[in-house]
């Protein structure tokens, strides 16, 4: 089950940190890349589902939303609350400070 933080950026920007497993990437594979605009992502999933015939999203539903989240931490984006910051450090996405 995947849980949201969320995060934002100096500009404002606020987006959704998903942690945990993703269904949405086991059944929809490198569409939810797509969706959420991470280009990096989409190529790799797609030549891996392509390679293995749609098997790696079985490993990439275990995988891909810590992937996603710390994508964004490194973009500068930053937890916006005291619960998301909270759930990103127990996930060991975020180090204590």
């Amino acid at each position: 089950m995947a849980n949201t933080a969320l995060l934002k950026n100096e500009s404002g920007m606020i987006k959704n940190g998903i942690v945990g497993f993703s269904w949405t990437t086991l059944f929809f594979g490198f569409f939810v890349p797509l969706i959420r605009g991470d280009v990096k992502w989409l190529i790799i999933m797609l030549i891996c589902d392509i390679i293995t015939g749609g098997l790696a999203n079985i490993v990439f539903c275990f995988i891909y939303n810590k992937l996603y989240t710390e994508n964004l931490i490194s973009q500068g984006f930053v937890p916006a609350d005291d619960h998301s910051k909270m759930m990103l450090q127990k996930s060991g996405i975020l180090m204590a400070s």
